[in-house]
């Protein structure tokens, strides 16, 4: 089982796919990181010699930002929209869609999914 930049990559799975399992790692990185390696894209990850998955971790852990790197920047960025109160900031304050999004019929669920149908939490009364 390999481990890179302090993932565990799963096993049975190509390992194209298991390179998408670390944070900053998509389909078009891994693809360019295992050229650049020059290891076929349909090997498992359980069938990685070594050699391969040494070199695999130095290519992704020395030319990309990965895991708490990236996360960490991410998190600064967001932080510093909130600080300055930009329109992007009192977005991400309020748990809103900041890039335009409409929040008439999305976002719902991230609102608490206030809107109500025309008849909900009412009782039909009943004549006596």
């Amino acid at each position: 089982m390999a481990r890179i930049a302090g993932i565990t990559l799963p096993a049975n799975k190509r390992i194209i796919i298991a390179l998408t399992y670390i944070y900053g790692v998509g389909p078009t990185t891994a693809k360019k990181v295992l050229k650049d390696a020059g290891i076929s894209e349909d090997i498992r990850s359980k069938d990685l010699t070594d050699d391969q998955a040494n070199k695999i971790r130095e290519l992704v852990e020395k030319s990309y930002r990965v895991e708490g790197d990236l996360r960490r920047e991410v998190f600064g960025n967001i932080k510093r929209l909130k600080d300055i109160v930009c329109y992007r900031g009192l977005r991400h304050i309020k748990r809103l869609p900041c890039h335009g999004q409409r929040t008439k019929t999305n976002s719902r669920t991230v609102r608490g999914n206030v809107r109500r149908t025309m008849g909900s939490g009412r009782r039909a009364l009943t004549k006596t």
